[in-house]
């Protein structure tokens, strides 16, 4: 998808324990900060509802020099985006099935993965220790819902990839 490219996702309708064992029948890996997130009381049952999801780069949404998190949500609000909701990145997960093989197989630099699709909601904990959001990759055949920690000085590359939520286009 590009920024124009959207994807209809049902998010929530499912409690923690049907959602996790979904991940694992789909084959689904998990990171330790994939697990701390889907520990958050946001994954429990909520009643479904459908989302219109597209991609988007930073330098889509006018960061040519790419950002730091809050300069992302910053540049989001003044979008027609919006994040998504918080317990959005393991149902996109299951959706997105076609998602390209990453171009390198390393699961942790310190950095933006390359190939990764981010999932942009608000961060759950303002503590630089706890996960800030997921992101989704592809790496040696093996899909991965992965949670990503930084502070609110690590800038993000201009080329990185964001999910996130189509505007409410009724008004």
């Amino acid at each position: 998808m590009t920024e124009t490219d959207c994807r209809c996702c049902v998010v929530g309708g499912m409690n923690r324990a049907k959602l996790l064992a979904r991940l694992e029948e789909r084959g689904i890996q998990l990171n330790e900060s994939a697990r701390t997130l889907l520990a958050h009381p946001c994954f429990e049952l909520r009643a479904p509802e459908s989302l219109e999801v597209l991609r988007c780069s930073l330098a889509g949404l006018g960061l040519s020099e790419g950002g730091t998190l809050p300069e992302i949500l910053s540049a989001v609000r003044r979008s027609d985006l919006a994040p998504l909701p918080p317990d959005a990145a393991p149902y996109l997960r299951l959706a997105l099935e076609d998602q390209e093989q990453a171009p390198d197989s390393v699961l942790s630099a310190g950095r933006a993965p390359s190939g990764a699709l981010h999932v942009l909601t608000e961060p759950l904990s303002t503590d630089d220790e706890h996960p800030k959001g997921f992101y989704l990759r592809v790496v040696d055949g093996v899909t991965w819902l992965r949670g990503y920690r930084c502070d609110d000085e690590y800038v993000w590359p201009a080329d990185s990839v964001f999910a996130l939520r189509a505007a409410d286009r009724r008004h």
